[in-house]
């Protein structure tokens, strides 16, 4: 076996080094991420202890079945969705900055915990922010892959709510 030179040690010293540190900010990272959520005493309901939000566990049209988010995604256009949600006693359409806040970036399709989140439909969810630069506009996450958006009001997407606090 041939020996190593010094020079070879060098870079592969700081290579592995870095390597190393960057697993452990993620397993450090997917620690704290699994600490962040709690439930409410039936599971239907997230607790989220970074932000203070809590939120529904199943997005419209869904269920908790105890184990699971069941049935069949709805679907609203923008001012459907603000309709539905005053229709939600203590509960609200999320603002882009809270709905972004439960984006799982190191997850795709979709890109949310879904241990807390479970059965997330992979795709638009609407905020209740208006797009500023048009009127016919409002932002989304899409959850396929964390994507922060804006889009036509008119266009049919998925609805999760959210309220302060517990």
């Amino acid at each position: 076996m041939k020996a190593r030179t010094n020079r070879q040690m060098m870079t592969t010293k700081p290579a592995l080094l870095a390597a190393l540190f960057l697993l452990g900010l993620l397993l450090m990272s997917a620690s704290a991420w699994a600490d962040r959520y709690s439930y409410s005493t039936d599971g239907s309901q997230v607790i989220d202890s970074t932000t203070g939000l809590t939120w529904q566990r199943c997005v419209a049209g869904m269920s908790w079945s105890g184990t699971t988010c069941t049935g069949t995604a709805a679907t609203y256009t923008h001012q459907a969705a603000l309709a539905y949600a005053k229709t939600q006693t203590g509960w609200k359409l999320p603002n882009i900055k809270e709905l972004g806040s439960i984006v799982d970036r190191t997850r795709s399709n979709p890109a949310i915990d879904t241990t807390a989140f479970p059965a997330t439909p992979a795709g638009y969810t609407w905020s209740a922010s208006p797009y500023a630069g048009n009127s016919y506009g409002a932002w989304y996450v899409s959850f396929d892959h964390g994507l922060v958006d804006y889009s036509n009001r008119g266009y049919s997407v998925y609805v999760r709510l959210v309220r302060a606090g517990q």
